[in-house]
């Protein structure tokens, strides 16, 4: 992705250093909350779907599996029509199709047939990615180059407030039944009917997300050429993929494809989890609402993270978390009750820095090839798609929730190794 750097016109320009626009800050702030609300929100139709076309769990995380491989598809294509079209009216694009998808979910729902829903989710996901493809330079962009980190950190802080906020309100709207009957006694006609019926509820959920989509794409709209000056450089298809012979960044990488399929696994079994006998025997909904626990403990473990990194090396920290999260898990696993589900959505807390310090332990020594870094490590997001499926297939062929947890435990182990490895070349 490092060839000449080029203008809107194709002619050969310098970058833009960065622009004092406090207004569009805000706007950047909103993006990442509203892609990290989104993301978070499969959590809770997972369980909803699983239930109206009795699914088996390896089939319900095809939801995943359809969103997060837009992360390998649309990733370079993406950047690539930012690059062509500029910042702003790229995060236009990405929303309005992102819009696109929400919209989708109306002749998913009248048609009553799962392969909508996940081509919905998909077309949703495609936006979620060209969107982050905008908002992560763009915030760096947005302000003087010395405190380009604490505007991310603050940024990211919006997008864990997002994953927090957005599955505490869905499950009140999307998870709350309609009918006293499950799909499994019913079939024929009155088995679609009540498919429709109950789908209704995240139909209307996503149509409100659209809606406000709709409106911050507007006001996007509006700053299409507030950033003057702005100019690309220009890319070639698979520029970057050459990093990953560097053991240094493609142990990284590997750890980045682990760590989200891991979060996304145990984010995706959390209600289904909780609600068994054995754990803590919740409703649907009640086990919902505290998904946001699992994406909030990230949100103030980024917080904690940040300030104990002053005193411990990054790499250490790494592993100390990797080897708490497996800890978690060991401990939900054999347990039962309140100690067993809570166990489990501590692990969020765990989760809190893996992503920016994989991220910067992989990338630290990359100098101008930074940013092919960034967009192999994009790429290495598809990790959501696979581990939760993997692990629904184990679930499925064991019977047990707690037995197809070993995989993410050992996704915690190699994340922990690449810690301890880095630990003494961080600067």
């Amino acid at each position: 992705m490092a060839l000449a750097p080029q203008n809107m016109n194709g002619k050969p320009g310098v970058a833009t250093d960065h622009v004092d626009a406090p207004e569009l800050r805000l706007f950047v702030f909103g993006l990442f909350f509203i892609f990290g609300g989104i993301t978070s929100l499969n959590d809770v139709i997972i369980p909803k779907l699983k239930e109206l076309f009795t699914l088996n769990y390896t089939q319900a995380m095809l939801v995943q599996f359809c969103f997060f491989t837009a992360y390998l598809l649309i990733g370079i294509p993406g950047a690539k029509l930012v690059k062509k079209v500029g910042y702003m009216r790229g995060a236009v694009c990405g929303l309005l199709l992102m819009m696109l998808g929400c919209l989708l979910f109306i002749p998913a729902s009248r048609n009553a047939t799962y392969g909508l829903f996940l081509f919905a989710l998909f077309v949703l996901a495609s936006g979620v990615v060209i969107v982050q493809v905008v908002a992560n330079p763009l915030i760096s962009m947005l302000g003087k180059p010395q405190t380009a980190h604490s505007r991310l950190t603050f940024a990211q802080a919006f997008n864990s407030l997002g994953t927090t906020v957005f599955p505490i309100v869905g499950s009140a709207l999307i998870l709350g039944s309609l009918a006293s009957l499950s799909a499994d006694q019913l079939s024929g006609p009155a088995l679609d009917a009540y498919r429709t019926a109950e789908s209704q509820a995240i139909v209307n959920g996503y149509l409100g997300i659209a809606a406000a989509i709709a409106v911050v794409a507007g006001v996007v709209w509006l700053f299409r050429n507030r950033l003057k000056g702005e100019t690309h450089e220009a890319s070639s298809g698979l520029a970057g993929f050459d990093l990953l012979a560097r053991p240094r960044f493609g142990f990284g990488a590997l750890c980045i494809f682990l760590y989200v399929g891991a979060e996304v696994a145990i984010g995706s079994l959390i209600v289904n989890y909780l609600m068994q006998a054995h754990v803590m025997a919740l409703g649907e909904q009640a086990a919902g609402k505290l998904i946001g626990l699992y994406w909030g403990g990230a949100m103030v473990g980024r917080f904690i993270g940040s300030g104990v990194m002053r005193f411990v090396s990054p790499g250490k920290l790494l592993a100390a978390v990797a080897a708490g999260a497996i800890t978690l898990i060991l401990v939900s696993t054999s347990t039962q009750g309140m100690v067993s589900g809570y166990s489990l959505l501590a692990i969020g807390l765990m989760n809190a820095i893996m992503f920016p310090t994989i991220f910067s332990l992989a990338c630290e020594d990359l100098g101008p090839r930074a940013a092919d870094g960034s967009g192999i490590i994009n790429i290495a997001i598809f990790g959501g798609a696979v581990i939760p499926l993997a692990t629904g297939a184990i679930a499925d062929l064991s019977g047990q929730l707690g037995l197809a947890l070993v995989l993410p435990a050992l996704c915690y182990a190699v994340i922990g190794g690449y810690g301890w490895y880095a630990r003494s070349r961080v600067a």
